[in-house]
């Protein structure tokens, strides 16, 4: 039997399940995506932000091979059922489901949240999920992001201080 945040790590087929049941109670049905490679407090704000929107938030999370091909070779550092873990333990996240594309438009081609949530930086950009949500009346919004928070800024840090005691 799985345990609590196991149990928020879904396949596509189980979250499709969640959904629908979701659907039939009236709520609404949140999404964001992202590598969440190493969880700080920026991503915490976020989805808490991105919770707030609705009545389910899901979150999409970038497989392994997904975020190499977006960050390069040296990403992740962590795993993709560690990240799965770390973000489903969040009271924020009702499911996780790991996805390797390079976006998550297919799953919301499937699953067809009310809300995608994108970080204010993607604010008036051309984003992927824009087409994917239209096509079924869904739309974007966007939350703050957290100046200054970012897994780049991390591991740049951790560089700096590790060539710093060299």
């Amino acid at each position: 039997m799985k345990n609590k945040t196991a149990s928020k790590i879904v396949s596509l087929e189980e979250l499709e399940s969640a959904i629908r049941c979701a659907r039939q109670q009236g709520k609404t049905v949140v999404s964001t995506s992202g590598c969440f490679d190493i969880l700080h407090a920026g991503h915490v704000t976020y989805l808490e932000e991105a919770r707030a929107r609705g009545d389910m938030l899901v979150v999409l999370l970038n497989s392994d091979s997904s975020v190499r091909a977006l960050k390069g070779s040296t990403r992740p550092i962590v795993p993709e059922q560690e990240r799965a873990v770390v973000v489903a333990g969040l009271a924020s996240v009702d499911y996780v489901c790991i996805f390797s594309d390079r976006t998550p438009c297919g799953i919301i081609d499937r699953v067809r949240p009310d809300i995608v949530i994108k970080g204010g930086d993607y604010a008036g950009k051309a984003i992927p999920e824009m087409d994917s949500v239209a096509v079924y009346g869904g739309r974007v919004a966007y939350v703050n992001v957290v100046d200054g928070c970012s897994t780049t800024n991390i591991v740049e840090k951790i560089k700096r201080t590790v060539e710093e005691e060299s």
